[in-house]
């Protein structure tokens, strides 16, 4: 379940609608306790299905709960949000939020299907629309598409290669040993930016707006290595303004604590390990420089 008034969405079979908090106040254990403890007071059995209606993380929850409920039963999701289509209802990765950190606690449960439907983007507010395309514009890089050739292509069709980029990385790799990781481009700051959020930092940041700020940090921190020149560095710049995104570090961020929290990411192998654009194209590059980071993440406007 998600908002009021989306719990209509009439599936053909007998229903039971379980209406979860917004946003990440639904990503928590306590949630899924509760949604599970509601499951199996309707006596819900192996052979039912959970279907998630609602954003990223009504699916991140209701994968997890389905992943787990009975060891796992079926789950099919309705994502409401851009971001929820393009990113995370796609990919079987599920969890909730622990105190220490975003998705820490989760699992790999892959969905009978996701059914994306382009009419619920026309309900968005303009910035949940600009929080999913931080993870569309992530997919015109990896594409290596030419930040001038987007116009042409279209808003609509990006939106639907991003959705298929996804899903096909995903079927080739599902729990993350190759080229799945390369969907954590512009990931590794965004991470780090989003947990001194919930650490108590008063960040105003929306995932989509944190992955524009990996993903210019990420070229810079390219250039800085050798790895990309500076007109590579403008196509990221160039990108993310034809989404209307930003991709500037929020002012007085301190550098050791984003340093300290990427070193802790769960993707890092406790080393910098960034995905960075190159001559090929982006790839995962691990044993990055931590001086390398600190001087990038100063001149981005971090402080010291």
């Amino acid at each position: 379940g998600g908002v009021d008034g989306w719990s209509d969405v009439d599936a053909g079979i007998p229903a039971v609608t379980v209406v979860v908090p917004d946003g990440d106040a639904a990503k928590t254990l306590q949630q899924a306790e509760r949604v599970a403890t509601d499951l199996s007071l309707h006596a819900l059995s192996r052979h039912d299905v959970v279907v998630t209606v609602g954003g990223g993380a009504v699916s991140d929850l209701g994968g997890f709960v389905a992943a787990s409920y009975l060891r796992g039963i079926a789950v099919v999701h309705l994502p409401t949000t851009l971001v929820g289509q393009v990113d995370a209802a796609i990919g079987g990765k599920t969890g909730v939020n622990l105190a220490t950190g975003k998705n820490l606690f989760g699992a790999f449960h892959q969905p009978l299907a996701v059914l994306c439907d382009d009419d619920f983007l026309a309900t968005l507010p303009p910035r949940e629309v600009a929080n999913g395309y931080g993870e569309v514009a992530k997919c015109c890089l990896l594409r290596q598409r030419p930040a001038a050739s987007l116009a042409a292509v279209g808003v609509s069709a990006l939106i639907h290669d991003a959705i298929a980029l996804k899903a096909d990385i995903v079927s080739a790799d599902e729990k993350e040993g190759g080229a799945r990781a390369l969907l954590n481009y512009g990931h590794t700051l965004a991470h780090a930016i989003e947990a001194l959020a919930i650490d108590g930092a008063e960040l105003d940041i929306r995932h989509g707006e944190a992955v524009a700020i990996g993903l210019m940090f990420a070229a810079r921190l390219a250039e800085a290595l050798g790895r990309i020149n500076r007109a590579a560095v403008e196509n990221h710049r160039a990108t993310l303004e034809f989404f209307g995104l930003s991709g500037e570090l929020p002012e007085r961020l301190s550098v050791d604590g984003l340093l300290d929290t990427m070193a802790r990411d769960k993707k890092a192998h406790h080393d910098f390990t960034f995905v960075l654009d190159g001559v090929n194209g982006p790839e995962v590059v691990s044993g990055v420089p931590r001086e390398v980071i600190y001087e990038q993440l100063l001149a981005a406007g971090g402080v010291k």
